[in-house]
């Protein structure tokens, strides 16, 4: 199934929990919003749909950190000391070293480290096991853990911690049924998949 029809059914999902409580408008559109991102949730890993639309370009990326090496190198030598220069040259030097190994495939894992960063120096644990959850999505294949109850359970403890932390009544159901919906949808049963989900990865890589 396509990343949209993924992400209207995840919409549906929060429109349905929202009118389970009674929500307010406003927090109705919140919830059809987290369901349609919840649904896509599962294909955020190396290869699925959702990776490079909360990417950047990796040749963006790679010439911005190419400028500031370069920057950093001419500061160094402008603005420091004996030391400092080689010091900021030393680090310029790396920073453009490390420019040359970034691929495309490394944005992923690169968006989950600010993204754990972020939770960290905001102290918000949901944000935190996102960006876990988005750097173990990037070094693993299309349809594996992120499709599997491994992969339900850790979407619900950081749905659980979102809705803690935001008080938005709702937004746990929203984003655990709006993630198991995608699931659903991969599933082999629908005539409309040639695959199907390893849902008991790592036990069994039977496709259901």
């Amino acid at each position: 199934m396509k990343g949209t029809s993924h992400a209207i059914v995840g919409a549906a999902t929060g429109f349905m929990v929202a009118n389970y409580y009674q929500a307010t408008p406003a927090t109705t559109v919140l919830l059809v919003g987290l369901g349609g991102i919840s649904g896509l949730m599962p294909d955020m890993d190396i290869d699925g749909t959702l990776r490079n639309r909360i990417t950047i370009s990796y040749k963006v990326f790679r010439t911005v950190t190419q400028i500031i090496g370069i920057l950093m190198i001419l500061y160094s030598f402008l603005n420091g000391t004996s030391k400092e220069q080689i010091y900021g040259a030393a680090i310029g030097a790396s920073i453009l070293l490390l420019s040359l190994f970034i691929k495309k495939r490394h944005m992923l894992t690169i968006t989950g480290a600010a993204v754990l960063v972020g939770g960290i120096s905001l102290q918000e644990n949901w944000l935190l096991l996102l960006g876990i959850f988005i750097i173990i999505s990037s070094l693993i294949s299309h349809r594996s853990y992120t499709h599997s109850i491994i992969g339900i359970l850790f979407y619900s403890i950081i749905s659980l911690q979102f809705e803690q932390s935001t008080q938005i009544e709702g937004a746990y159901y929203t984003c655990l049924l709006a993630y198991i919906s995608h699931i659903i949808c991969d599933s082999r049963f629908l005539p409309v998949n040639k695959r199907g989900v390893k849902l008991f990865l790592p036990f069994s890589s039977k496709e259901l």
